[in-house]
């Protein structure tokens, strides 16, 4: 590249040029034999040309990111319209209010939907996208923010908030309620979902067969952070996913409650289980909080990890905490904390390390679910040191914030078992 156009700065034998889209080329000059050699040296520079290049562009960056904005104030006045429009790349913003029966699918890329001006509630009032609920989605890397999703119903009984059959999928501060599915994910084994600071409640179709979240044969489910609860007979959270990291959530059937399993992993894989609140309620039909493997191990890896969790039985008459079938599967438990009656039903290999059971009168409040530990309780800071497994952590970073959200945690040397670090101060309200 050459310096040809004016200089714009020169010091001694040190000139900058501009050469045009914001860009500079720094030379410097030094004598030999008379003879001036020239030598250049492309830096640096986009001064006040931040938007534009120099060098082409690439696939991605040529796309022209633009915004559409969905509302009644604005030329989109609905979703549908919105997704029709849509381009790989584009950002959704929709604005707060009811969009009612307006179902849309998606299928572009590098997509980002999100809610603006408070949370917009899409009710689908007996309508759904290609008769399986709100939103069908099968792009690619598409993130949905602050959206909720209400009354998702079709003919099969399997009608969802969303349908997820292809992509990467991130959920970020979205609501699922009163849905028949709360979220429906398919069996692609390329599929990754991420889901955050989210909440699945009042959803199935009350057959057992549908749930607040049932994830398909995927390859990575994540979820941080979410409040599952009250599920109609079917389960609060079913993954079939090779892989699940499930951090810092709350699954709890609550009074009224009817949900079966609060977490289940029916096909095995390889799943981490780190700092959740998960209890069982009074009235469920299924006496087990935690399964694993109840279709047979269909993966080449089944190991479950379960570390620093306080599970709850309000069933009267006892359960299962954790259960396990026969095969060629590994479960290690340790740091957890087990309220009421039950027990383990582990028929595969197992590292049971140090778990409590405790009573209730150890903790703040667990009429109003705070399962923090009481300054004076016998478990407080005696925790072990749980390690890693397979590069991740087993110990406790961060701790469910109550509605949705985690907090980062201090560094310590010593841990609580359970799924609480915090420790009640005077005055301290009870979490909710």
């Amino acid at each position: 590249m050459r310096g040809d156009g004016p200089c714009v700065l020169r010091s001694d034998n040190i000139c900058v040029h501009r050469v045009g889209n914001g860009i500079m080329i720094l030379c410097w000059a030094y004598r030999r034999s008379g003879t001036d050699l020239l030598l250049r040296m492309l830096t640096v520079a986009l001064l006040a040309w931040p938007t534009t290049r120099a060098l082409p562009a690439t696939e991605s960056e040529q796309r022209t990111s633009r915004t559409i904005r969905v509302g009644q104030d604005y030329p989109v006045k609905t979703i549908a319209a919105a997704a029709r429009l849509a381009q790989d790349g584009d950002i959704i913003e929709i604005t707060a209010g009811d969009y009612v029966g307006d179902t849309a699918v998606w299928t572009q890329t590098d997509l980002k939907i999100r809610g603006i001006n408070g949370r917009p509630r899409l009710i689908a009032e007996g309508k759904a996208a290609e008769e399986k609920g709100i939103w069908v989605i099968r792009g690619g890397d598409i993130l949905v923010e602050n959206i909720e999703f209400t009354g998702a119903r079709v003919a099969n009984r399997n009608g969802a908030g969303i349908r997820f059959e292809r992509g990467k999928l991130k959920i970020r501060k979205c609501v699922f309620t009163d849905n028949e599915n709360g979220m429906l994910v398919g069996n692609d084994p390329s599929m990754i979902l991420e889901i955050e600071d989210s909440e699945f409640g009042d959803n199935g179709a009350g057959d057992g067969q549908s749930h607040n979240l049932y994830v398909g044969t995927i390859e990575r489910f994540v979820v941080q952070g979410s409040y599952f609860h009250h599920a109609r007979v079917g389960h609060l959270l079913k993954t079939r996913a090779r892989e699940n990291f499930i951090y810092y959530n709350r699954l709890t059937d609550e009074p009224g409650g009817r949900a079966s399993y609060e977490l289940e992993f029916p096909a095995g894989g390889l799943a981490f289980v780190v700092g959740n609140l998960i209890e069982q309620g009074e009235k469920t039909e299924n006496p087990t909080i935690i399964s694993f493997g109840a279709e047979g191990y269909k993966w080449s890896r089944n190991d479950l990890y379960l570390s620093h969790n306080t599970i709850v039985n309000d069933r009267l008459e006892g359960g299962v905490f954790i259960l396990a079938r026969p095969g060629s599967a590994y479960v290690k438990a340790l740091n957890n904390v087990l309220v009421g009656k039950g027990d383990l039903d582990l028929k595969t290999r197992a590292d049971i390390g140090q778990n409590w059971r405790l009573d209730r009168g150890e903790f703040v409040l667990p009429e109003g679910f705070d399962f923090r530990l009481k300054p004076d309780s016998q478990a407080a800071g005696a925790a072990d040191d749980p390690g890693e497994a397979m590069g991740a952590s087993l110990r406790p970073t961060r701790e469910y914030s109550y509605r949705v959200g985690t907090e980062l945690l201090p560094l310590t040397s010593s841990f609580n078992p359970g799924a609480f670090q915090t420790r009640p101060r005077n005055n301290d309200p009870a979490l909710p």
